[in-house]
């Protein structure tokens, strides 16, 4: 019947621009604002977003890769995550190539030491997106801090007898078989450089490396004092014997004390193994001798750190005394 129409708000058939069927405020959310434009490097396909990207792969793409080389060698780049290791790192000396910070990030006081220390150092400073930082991370708590830590610079074992050569001194070098802590090889690195060695030799593989870890532990001193790497222990602790070099091992069962031992006023190459393990095998046996540490105390061994500092105390001591 006309005008009782089940149909609301049909089209008048004599306009072409009539009532329509509504949507009942369905749509309404449509209308609302969506917040503040996101920032250039934010924003799909803009430039800034590009070269951001971009950024972000590199430094994926560089902590990934790994490589050597007969003259030394560069491990891969690292990656340190969160505010309070950031800034432990920053303060700690350790060499940094950019710090990406999270965009929008909580202003907090670690985050703005950490900017302050960046900046005295000339750090680049890489303003991301948090899924950017995230795609870094891969599964780390970065806190919206990441530092870019470049890869190391490791010398030859050759170098570390010519740099003893150019300073005219015996060469006094430390060997460390099969230490996994970079902690006690920041510390080793610390004590080599405390009592005027010139260098420190770990092996490439199953051995700790000079990540951020131990630039840290060492206390600026890797900055001074070269790390060498080597492909064979055996095969290089012989090159150090032709060359003139006595080595000495520590072990618990050593041949000898210690205490005034004559084989450290020369050139000489001290051998520090694990503190589980101690040396290997044919590590031990390459060794002209092996030395104990007098330990007149309960325990039974020495942490490897401990053990360097002590042995490097002693051929200091006696070297002087010449």
């Amino acid at each position: 019947m006309a005008g009782n129409s089940q149909r609301r708000n049909r089209r008048n058939p004599g306009s072409k621009k009539g009532p329509s069927v509504g949507t009942g405020g369905h749509s309404r959310k449509a209308l609302e604002g969506k917040g503040p434009t996101p920032p250039a490097s934010a924003r799909k396909g803009h430039k800034k977003n590009r070269i951001a990207n971009a950024a972000a792969k590199r430094a994926t793409a560089g902590n990934k890769s790994r490589g050597s080389a007969r003259r030394g060698g560069k491990m891969g780049s690292e990656l340190v995550y969160g505010r309070n290791s950031v800034v432990e790192a920053l303060d700690g000396g350790v060499p940094a190539s950019a710090l990406y910070v999270q965009q929008f990030i909580d202003n907090d006081e670690r985050v703005r030491e950490a900017l302050t220390l960046a900046n005295e150092r000339g750090v680049p400073l890489m303003e991301a997106p948090r899924v950017q930082l995230d795609n870094l991370a891969e599964g780390h708590n970065h806190q919206g801090l990441i530092l870019q830590v470049p890869p190391y610079d490791y010398a030859h074992p050759d170098d570390l007898l010519a740099r003893a050569a150019d300073n005219r001194e015996d060469p006094l070098i430390v060997a460390l078989d099969g230490i996994t802590d970079s902690r006690n090889l920041g510390a080793i690195v610390r004590s080599v450089a405390a009592f005027d060695g010139h260098g420190v030799v770990i092996p490439e593989r199953r051995a700790a490396g000079m990540t951020a870890g131990a630039w840290k532990t060492s206390s600026g001193a890797a900055a001074r004092v070269p790390v060498a790497r080597m492909t064979n222990m055996t095969r290089t602790l012989e090159a150090y014997q032709k060359a003139g070099c006595f080595v000495v091992g520590l072990a618990a069962d050593g041949e000898a004390e210690l205490s005034d031992l004559e084989a450290l006023t020369g050139p000489v190459v001290i051998v520090i193994g694990s503190e589980g393990k101690g040396l290997s095998r044919l590590v031990s046996e390459t060794c002209d001798l092996t030395v104990r540490i007098p330990m007149p105390g309960a325990a039974e061994s020495l942490n490897a750190g401990v053990a360097a500092g002590i042995v490097l105390y002693e051929a200091a001591r006696l070297r002087n005394r010449r």
